[in-house]
């Protein structure tokens, strides 16, 4: 039996309080340290926290040395502070993973070294060479910051054509990536899991529907699409997995072809909102095996029991509580933020499909 007792969580929101959950029903203690911790969604659930910033090297010193393993919650942890730990303990996902998983442009080159298929992709720094790659584009694209955007944000619609000087303006960052438009037939979410001795494994793959760029739905297993998809996707996943030596799980989401073949988006090294259906879909939840793998308990069974879907619950559908859980087969996840909004993830609903 493993003599690690407490994990530590950099991040205190909703995957920070689900991995805690999860520690929790397994007799682990969970400390979680993040600048906000007092009054957040995993302070509610957690043992201990720490609230300081990610470059508070004191304080890190600190929290390494009450924990036995720790793990981000989110990938915008600035990767040295997985080398201060790493002092005091196993770390996840590990340097590499996070380094790459804070920059599109690192994401969209690592894919393609690996020869897995992306949009064509341009790297931006400045107005004339937005002119330059949208001479290129040849039609649709989207222009993204290549760090902090998530849910949508940080992303403009262009085409070629476009007045170069006024889009670098509005995206309002030193650095960017212009993406070519894919038309896809399905989106697609991998989660592959890997442990320090190397061994991979994956969950079933999931079937998303994004509304105003944010994920709407998600359902597991994604038994509708083709087995050479699913295989390819697999294999992707774990390539880009043994590439940055994880250590925990990766979610890598990619679009679907009208010929069948993987297209990658970006990829998040932690636990997923695309998965969250496993934590009453799968034998083992995205949650247990992450702390499962981090405290060398080994990895647990991931098969489906099922068929499952996933809503997001966001500010503008609290409405549907009461029905859903007067609704004795759906399973109700609130995240414990006190402020809806419009848009604002408060939680998620599963249940099974007959």
């Amino acid at each position: 039996m493993t003599a690690i007792k407490t994990i530590g969580i950099l991040g205190a929101g909703q995957l920070g309080r689900m991995i805690a959950v999860a520690a929790a029903q397994m007799g682990i203690r969970a400390h979680i340290f993040a600048p906000d911790a007092k009054d957040s969604p995993a302070a509610e659930v957690v043992h201990s926290f720490t609230q300081a910033t990610y470059d508070d090297a004191d304080a890190l010193v600190a929290f390494g040395k009450s924990i036995d393993a720790v793990t981000s919650e989110f990938e915008n942890v600035p990767a040295t502070t997985l080398d201060i730990l790493s002092a005091f303990c196993p770390v996840s996902p590990g340097h590499d993973a996070l380094h790459l998983a804070q920059n599109r442009l690192r994401e969209k080159t690592l894919a393609a070294r690996l020869g897995i298929q992306t949009p064509s992709f341009w790297a931006v720094r400045s107005a004339d060479e937005l002119a330059s790659a949208l001479s290129e584009l040849d039609g649709k694209g989207l222009l993204k910051t290549t760090e902090q955007g998530y849910d949508g944000k940080g992303q403009i619609h262009v085409k070629t054509g476009d007045d170069a000087d006024s889009f670098w303006r509005d995206i309002n960052t030193d650095e960017a990536i212009l993406e070519s438009f894919i038309d896809f037939k399905a989106e697609v979410s991998f989660l592959v899991w890997r442990d320090t001795k190397g061994q991979t494994g994956v969950f079933p793959a999931t079937i998303n529907t994004h509304k105003n760029g944010i994920l709407a739905t998600s359902i597991g297993p994604a038994d509708s699409l083709n087995p050479s998809t699913l295989k390819d996707g697999v294999e992707a996943a774990i390539a880009l997995a043994e590439a940055v030596n994880l250590h925990g799980v990766l979610a890598m989401e990619a679009f679907v072809g009208h010929a069948g073949q993987i297209i990658f988006n970006e990829l998040a090294p932690r636990p997923h909102n695309s998965f969250h259906w496993t934590i009453e879909g799968c034998v083992t939840s995205q949650f247990t095996q992450l702390v499962r793998i981090i405290v060398g308990l080994g990895p647990g069974d991931t098969s489906a029991r099922g068929s499952w879907q996933m809503d997001n619950l966001l500010g503008e559908d609290l409405h549907r509580l009461p029905a859903l859980y007067a609704d004795g087969g759906k399973a109700v996840h609130l995240y414990g933020k006190t402020e809806a909004r419009n848009g604002r993830k408060m939680g998620h609903v599963t249940w099974e499909l007959g």
